[in-house]
């Protein structure tokens, strides 16, 4: 039934409906910005970057395009925005497990930490997998694993020192094992079995003890007496 106009039943229900509304506006504009830049986390997980527009980002928010224009400046500042944040908490996540001391507790150490943040954000992960246009080239997953595999060559380069290898063949290795975890990452995304931790033994079990020397049930050296 139709207010009355005059009537405050009817008065009642158009200032509450008119507060209703200005609440679901009131943010501050860091506020806006970070809604902003969660719906289109998830835009961009859902759908990529060429299918995903400003406008579908306005909807979802309930606000006008020129709000999504005045924060960002357009669809590619938003995807900046989102993977430059998604490439900071994975590179922040991997070098923060970093602890140990032996080289394949290390090893052990970015594999879970790379499989957690698959498993807790999972959307973040997709963004940066998925194919991204080429403004972002220095800013996707690529450039994670190039951070990481740089970091690795490092521990590998004095492990091979110490061990009368060539130092030189370090980056080689750095890049191989962790593309390598990377990879199956990608494929662990999508199946979720088995669980992490057994994804992340069987990783280890490849890279340390080769093909030739596979234990036939590798566990987690740093998981062990727990």
């Amino acid at each position: 039934m139709a207010d009355v106009p005059g009537k405050d039943g009817g008065r009642r229900r158009s200032s509450a409906a008119a507060a209703g509304k200005s609440s679901r506006v009131r943010m501050s504009a860091a506020q806006r910005r970070e809604q902003l830049i969660l719906i289109g986390r998830q835009l961009f997980a859902e759908r990529g970057f060429d299918a995903t527009s400003v406008e579908e980002v306005a909807a979802r928010a309930k606000v006008s395009k020129p709000v999504v224009y005045e924060h960002f400046g357009g669809k590619e500042g938003l995807y900046a925005v989102v993977v430059d944040r998604e490439v900071r908490a994975l590179l922040d996540r991997v070098t923060t497990a970093l602890t140990a001391g032996h080289p394949r507790e290390l090893l052990e150490q970015a594999a879970m930490a790379l499989l957690s943040y698959i498993e807790e954000e999972t959307s973040g992960f997709r963004v940066l997998v998925r194919e991204s246009p080429l403004m972002s080239a220095t800013g996707n997953f690529s450039s994670v694993l190039n951070d990481v595999a740089h970091q690795v060559e490092h521990i590998l380069g004095a492990e091979f020192k110490s061990r009368g290898y060539d130092p030189k063949l370090a980056e080689l290795y750095a890049q191989a094992l962790v593309g390598m975890v990377a990879l199956t990452g990608r494929w662990w995304l999508e199946v979720r079995k088995p669980r992490k931790e057994t994804v992340a033994a069987h990783l280890v079990n490849l890279a340390w003890n080769g093909l030739s020397h596979l234990e036939s049930k590798p566990t987690l050296i740093t998981s062990r007496g727990r």
